[in-house]
């Protein structure tokens, strides 16, 4: 049998990764042999059981890719095309694994570098930095998902507390992180700031701030995300984060985290259609390799063209983003193709390897149920197509419009 394109086992079918400096394609072959050696023998018991593998945090802290873009404070100062082949590389390994990476280093951590003061800095990242401590982004509500700016979660100054009432939900690593960055409008002025919730010594949290892990998901199983119910949460003046004064420092912060999604969708994608590919080959029926059957080898084909397709979205997303030309509508264009594609091949690989497929051991079914996630969260398809019809047509469908009789 003719040996197979290394396409097969790393999809790279036009050589992009060529172009990649030496110090990323390093990076990029050490979390490969991070996922190798630590987290491939492991994850699928974690996910099965819906628990975090927290065996993973010390070898996961020598990787040197914690707090991603933010330089100093023990951070990597990654480019964006850095942390997007973090992110795809992740998402090759595992969707948990990723999402708990883009809430501790990406939003937590992001969010106090840019909206903290010099010592609000110095007195958290470094210890988030290490995975000494792990953080979290309470952002979302029951009610307000992609209309998080709606947010009702409301916070009011006492003396030298603020006190802070609402309700937070689907919060990765929400519900045991031990910095966590919530969000809460201010009654005084309406506008929403930024707060930082600490466990304290004995490893509680404070009174009020009460969260329960979200059950029974089919996908992101080894990352559990909280429900947080608040009530009369006291949080010291002093964890206030001093530079968000609207919402507009949320938005600077999901700007700069713009973009993960994909790289990982790109993730999600080349591992399945790499474990396709090998499967296909190593598959006897009907006495030949399925890969020998001429519908398989188009859908390998379609697939193949498919991956080649977002990792070229992508890579123009990083220059793009380096030269400050991204807009928001770009980035809904290729979360919408991203995700969608990824999803396809996904299925696709699902379907090749029939029941097999649904196995845990063949990680493909894991890699699918996480793409659903990924689809959803950052903007859902919907979301995303809105926002890119709005570029288009200079009209917005978000808004309720009555009908005039």
């Amino acid at each position: 049998m003719r040996e197979p394109s290394p396409s097969i086992y790393h999809p790279d079918f036009l050589l992009l990764d060529n172009d990649l400096p030496e110090d990323l394609i390093e990076l990029r072959d050490k979390i490969r042999a991070f996922g190798k050696e630590h987290v491939l023998p492991v994850i699928n018991g974690y996910w099965e059981r819906a628990e975090f593998p927290r065996e993973l945090l010390e070898p996961l802290s020598k990787l040197g890719i914690i707090g991603t873009y933010i330089p100093g404070y023990g951070c990597p100062g990654l480019s964006r095309m850095g942390a997007g082949i973090v992110a795809r590389e992740m998402g090759r390994i595992d969707g948990s694994l990723n999402t708990f990476l883009g809430v501790h280093s990406n939003l937590c951590m992001g969010s106090i570098y840019i909206l903290g003061s010099e010592e609000q800095r110095q007195r958290w990242l470094p210890d988030l930095a290490a995975l000494r401590k792990t953080g979290a982004f309470a952002l979302t509500e029951p009610d307000h998902g992609s209309d998080s700016v709606s947010l009702e979660t409301s916070a009011y100054l006492d003396g030298d507390h603020w006190v802070i009432n609402g309700h937070k939900r689907w919060i990765g690593n929400g519900h045991e992180g031990d910095v966590i960055v919530l969000y809460a409008r201010d009654k005084a002025d309406g506008e929403v700031k930024a707060f930082v919730v600490e466990k304290q010594e004995d490893g509680t949290y404070p009174k009020g701030y009460d969260p329960t892990p979200i059950e029974g998901k089919v996908g992101k199983r080894a990352i559990l995300q909280g429900d947080i119910v608040i009530e009369d949460l006291h949080i010291p003046v002093e964890n206030r984060l001093e530079n968000c004064e609207s919402f507009a420092g949320v938005n600077r912060v999901l700007a700069q985290t713009r973009g993960g999604a994909s790289w990982e969708a790109v993730g999600h994608g080349m591992e399945a259609f790499a474990l396709a590919a090998q499967y296909a080959r190593e598959r006897i029926q009907f006495s030949s390799p399925i890969a020998s059957y001429q519908l398989v080898q188009e859908k390998l084909a379609t697939m193949l063209a498919q991956v080649t397709e977002m990792q070229l979205l992508c890579q123009r997303m990083a220059q793009l983003q380096e030269s400050e030309e991204f807009t928001g509508a770009m980035s809904a264009m290729i979360k919408m193709s991203t995700s969608r594609q990824a999803l396809s091949i996904c299925r696709e690989a699902r379907d090749m390897m029939g029941g097999n497929g649904l196995l845990l051991e063949n990680h493909v079914a894991r890699h699918l149920t996480d793409m659903e996630v990924v689809s959803t969260y950052e903007g859902t398809d919907s979301i995303q197509a809105l926002m890119l019809g709005r570029e288009i047509t200079g009209l917005s469908a978000f808004t309720n419009k009555k009908r005039s009789k």
